[in-house]
């Protein structure tokens, strides 16, 4: 990393860190652009080749996640099946990161629950997500999802990862022990997609008529 894309991901890093300061000190629409920025020793105008918005700073990891998932997916190994690589995936962003179990984590949590803006922006994310990862399950593996299943698992996936994060950040005390966070998050997407870990893989022709697909006559 050069010298200037180290500067930029300190400043962008101290954008986050003066924002969670001041959304649960101050309350998220109490403070302004310009509030955060100067608590972070960064101009206003500049906030903006960082973030697009005040919602964008609590999102700061998600392009992240994404590229974890198209990366595993394209390095996948040849005897990799679609739900081992998802779950590869959600490995290394934890190794890679703490934000699924940390303090923004709780905050951006709460703020979806109570701040419409936030939780439009949350859900806008979430699906843009998940239909990119869905469409690079399709392309790689062919002969085992339609685009149907791919958006079916990469549905699954998501929201276990979502639903235990719910759970789990409710409560305070988790945000003491990170990797618990994790391994309970993990466990509850290996039970999410244990269906699609144990199910048998048809061929493609067999599989498009068991979802009602009527396959053209040889000749």
């Amino acid at each position: 990393m050069s010298l200037r894309d180290r500067k930029r991901a300190r400043n962008r890093q101290a954008l986050v860190d003066a924002a969670t300061e001041l959304f649960e000190r101050n309350g998220y629409d109490e403070t302004t652009v310009a509030d955060i920025a100067a608590a972070a020793d960064i101009g206003t105008r500049t906030f903006f080749s960082y973030f697009a918005s005040k919602e964008e700073l609590l999102f700061p990891e998600s392009d992240a996640r994404v590229r974890a998932a198209v990366e595993a997916i394209e390095s996948r190994a040849p005897d990799d099946g679609p739900a081992e690589v998802l779950l590869r995936a959600l490995h290394k962003v934890g190794d890679d990161s703490d934000d699924m179990a940390s303090r923004l984590a709780a905050l951006r949590l709460r703020l979806i629950r109570t701040v419409p803006a936030v939780r439009g922006r949350g859900l806008q994310i979430q699906l843009d997500a998940q239909r990119e990862i869905a469409t690079h399950l399709a392309r790689a593996f062919p002969d085992h999802l339609t685009e149907v299943t791919a958006a079916a698992l990469t549905g699954a996936f998501v929201g276990a990862v979502t639903g235990a994060l719910q759970v789990l950040l409710d409560d305070p005390e988790q945000l003491k022990d990170p990797s618990a966070v994790q391994a309970a998050v993990r466990q509850a997407t290996d039970v999410a997609l244990t269906p699609w870990l144990q199910a048998s893989i048809f061929p493609r022709e067999q599989r498009e008529r068991r979802e009602g697909v009527v396959l053209p006559q040889q000749t």
